[in-house]
């Protein structure tokens, strides 16, 4: 068997672990869930008038705060998912499973593409799941199949990205409760972008710093995929943030593994 295969089946064995983990500890993947879920509820009912009403020309042209709203929120179900990736390799730290791992005659790559594949499915599931939720609540895209396998992608691509930064940064934390907390800017950085109202609306300084950070071209492909308004640049600079995101963390966390790094 060649090296290759050995690291497939390593990786495949340590998937297996991780999602019998996750579905014997429920309580972080709903906890990650239910974050969106609530920020959904929360703009769209508590907020939606009055933040609906200083939006000329929503997407659909329905005047539906929801069609605005749910992109933004879709995309925070990914970066919730950071959390989740951060905390499960600091536990297998603290505990003392990784070094354990070290001393074993398995590819030592399989650990963290065991955390960051089973992480992806793991928040693929809870964007399902705020999508399902969000047109019951009246959200409705225009998008065709092949519009919907592009935003998927897209929300695809930038959860991996996400979730290798997010192992980096479970090897180097010192424990559970700051593995929580280091990811937390990434949760809510979108709320500072185009996710809640238009970049338009915004100071000069604050609005510059909307418009040029990771998660607004990305919000603003979604809504061009799914409500057929203008993307423009958006999507060649979302891909690229998401491209050069995930080389990042996978270089990090690799490095750091393979470091050792016991903080």
């Amino acid at each position: 068997m060649s090296t290759m295969s050995y690291a497939a089946r390593d990786s495949r064995t340590m998937l297996r672990r991780n999602l019998k983990k996750a579905l014997r500890y429920p309580s972080l993947t709903v906890t990650v869930v239910a974050m969106p879920l609530v920020m959904l509820l929360l703009f769209n009912y508590v907020f939606g008038s009055a933040l609906g009403n200083g939006i000329s020309g929503l997407p659909t042209g329905s005047g539906d705060y929801i069609d605005y709203l749910a992109p933004g929120i879709i995309l925070m179900a990914a970066t919730s998912g950071a959390l989740t990736t951060a905390i499960s390799v600091c536990v297998d730290k603290t505990e003392g499973i990784v070094n354990r791992f070290r001393t074993m005659p398995i590819s030592h790559a399989s650990f963290l593409t065991g955390h960051v594949v089973g992480s992806v499915i793991q928040t693929m599931t809870s964007i399902t799941l705020v999508i399902g939720v969000a047109l019951l609540m009246g959200f409705r895209p225009s998008a065709t199949p092949v519009e919907w396998v592009a935003a998927i992608g897209l929300l695809t691509l930038l959860t991996l990205a996400l979730t290798w930064i997010s192992a980096g940064i479970g090897l180097i934390a010192k424990n559970v409760e700051t593995a929580s907390n280091i990811p937390m800017p990434l949760t809510f950085l979108p709320f500072v972008g185009s996710a809640i109202v238009p970049t338009d609306s915004m100071p000069a300084g604050l609005r510059w710093f909307a418009e040029y950070q990771p998660f607004t071209p990305i919000i603003e492909t979604l809504r061009g995929l799914w409500l057929g308004t203008g993307i423009g640049s958006s999507a060649v600079v979302g891909l690229a943030w998401c491209v050069a995101l995930s080389l990042v963390g996978y270089v990090w966390a690799r490095r750091t593994f393979k470091a050792g790094v016991k903080r």
